[in-house]
């Protein structure tokens, strides 16, 4: 009897400790994007991770995914119009519109598609 109060009262010690996070912790998992072309060039895309450090994190997988999309389409640049982040129980969403264009659009929050996707492929941030 003796033994097993020792070792319940090793596990509940245990558990008060605080845990020391991984480096695992801070890696993100990209759960994919929902791609949408909502009229002509304008696009919306979806995105979905865990492990986000903050909804930058989030906003920059909806650019690359942008970026990569543009490309695809045969456009060289795209413009972000707007980007929604939640998060709910761990999992992050996005929820992003850029129109795409063949030249540089009018505006201050454009995007060079070739170079974002370097960057990207650089980040290891997963693209379309």
């Amino acid at each position: 009897m003796a033994a097993l109060t020792l070792a319940v009262a090793a596990v509940t010690l245990a558990a008060c400790e605080p845990q020391v996070p991984l480096a695992s912790d801070f890696i993100p998992d990209y759960k994919g994007v929902e791609t949408a072309l909502l009229d002509g060039d304008l696009v919306q895309f979806k995105v979905a991770m865990t492990k986000a450090q903050s909804g930058q994190d989030v906003s920059d997988y909806a650019e690359c995914a942008a970026a990569q999309y543009t490309l695809i389409r045969g456009y060289g640049f795209a413009r972000h119009v707007r980007t929604n982040v939640a998060q709910e129980a761990g999992l992050w969403r996005g929820d992003a519109v850029y129109t795409i264009s063949p030249s540089l659009p009018r505006g201050i929050k454009t995007i060079d598609a070739e170079v974002t996707v370097a960057n990207c492929v650089e980040k290891g941030i997963p693209r379309v």
